[in-house]
């Protein structure tokens, strides 16, 4: 009877489970991609169970953390591009004193 039940509900929807890891491991922000990964991971099984509805909250869920996890990241990557070029600057702005 279970069987005619998932056959009436809607496809599954994507639970961006690849994307969750991804972002995880590439992105820097490790606490957005654990979410991102815990949410990833309910999809199949509360689809499985019926709720659909749930699955669909999950999957939305998990992308969301999947953009916040790489959005992070990026700002994070950006941040630490300037540092570092600002301290390579100082440093060649220091070495080219002349002392008199």
């Amino acid at each position: 009877m279970d069987q005619q039940y998932a056959s009436q509900l809607p496809p599954k929807p994507d639970n961006c489970l690849v994307w969750a890891i991804l972002t995880t491991v590439c992105c820097g922000c490790l606490p957005c991609g654990i979410v991102a990964i815990v949410y990833a991971s309910q999809v199949d099984g509360k689809y499985a169970a019926g709720d659909y509805q749930g699955a669909v909250d999950s999957a939305n869920k998990a992308k969301t953390w999947c953009w916040v996890s790489f959005g992070i990241g990026i700002v994070v990557t950006i941040i630490s591009v300037l540092i570092q070029f600002a301290v390579g600057f100082a440093q060649v702005q220091s070495s080219n004193q002349y002392y008199y």
